[in-house]
């Protein structure tokens, strides 16, 4: 079983390509962040017509989180237990006030969150806040919104310890000095500041694994657009599927997909990639190709 996270920055401009290297790439489950789009808006006729269903969680042309698997899928949840929100309700005509969820504080909820049960292993995909600035109140909210992930990841485990979890997703934090071309760049930024690494760490204090790393696959998964960063190899390390053990026992191997930021119009992250050593029952009536 193969499955991957990918944020797709934009589904609706990049369905063929996305549905494309699923195929190519003999992915069975996608985890996908920065859908930007409704549940109408969602290109699902492409990917119903290469052999997957889709569940997702959007409002508008921000953010959203979506999966896509060619198995069935169980269990679907939008968002986890006691997540923050944040911002200020901003009705328009075609969302009223009384279509937005709250938080326990009367936040608005982000749409930054989807898990599903596929073949019996539990996953998420996952768009962590960026954070914008240090001091910002989206940075508090960033450290606040991974405090209460781990919060449930960890009441998930202690009732269920056997459970094969994933949390997948663009976690916009590079962890280690390695994961960014140059510190020097990043001093006084996001992403790489000790509370925000501390918070990351903390997942492996419960027992998650950073799979791909530990499969020892290098390199970067996201190259900013400006300043011609990818062609200099001027990138980030921020996407990640993190396992519990249970999980991280089924990864046979894994992979980093470099080459989906060449192209046209391409995303300016890539899918990272793990291999389960899980069965599958597939339709033998599947699009091979598309």
């Amino acid at each position: 079983m193969r499955v991957a996270t990918w944020n797709v920055n934009s589904i609706r401009s990049r369905a063929a390509r996305v549905v494309d290297w699923m195929l190519r790439d003999d992915v069975d489950v996608l985890a996908m962040q920065e859908i930007k789009c409704k549940p109408e808006q969602f290109p699902l006729d492409q990917f119903h017509a290469a052999g997957y269903e889709v569940e997702l969680h959007g409002f508008s042309q921000w953010n959203g989180v979506a999966i896509a698997s060619r198995l069935p899928m169980e269990n679907v949840r939008v968002g986890f237990p006691h997540m923050p929100g944040f911002g200020v309700v901003k009705p328009t005509a075609a969302m009223p006030a009384s279509a937005f969820a709250l938080d326990e504080s009367g936040l608005p909820l982000e749409a930054r969150a989807i898990g599903a049960t596929v073949n019996g292993i539990d996953l998420w995909s996952l768009y962590v806040p960026n954070g914008r600035e240090l001091g910002d109140p989206h940075y508090d909210y960033k450290l606040n919104w991974l405090a209460r992930l781990l919060d449930s990841a960890q009441e998930t485990l202690s009732a269920t310890p056997d459970l094969p979890l994933a949390l997948m997703g663009d976690w916009n934090i590079a962890p280690l000095d390695e994961d960014v071309w140059d510190m020097g760049a990043f001093q006084g930024s996001t992403h790489v500041s000790e509370p925000e690494r501390a918070a990351f760490r903390a997942f492996e204090t419960i027992g998650m694994r950073d799979v791909v790393r530990d499969a020892g696959v290098p390199g970067y998964t996201y190259w900013d657009y400006k300043q011609l960063r990818f062609p200099r190899n001027e990138g980030m390390r921020i996407d990640f599927i993190l396992g519990s053990p249970a999980f991280a026992r089924l990864v046979t191997g894994a992979h980093i997909e470099r080459n989906e930021r060449k192209g046209d119009a391409p995303s300016d992250h890539v899918p990272v990639v793990v291999d389960l050593d899980v069965e599958t029952e597939l339709d033998d009536d599947r699009p091979m190709i598309f």
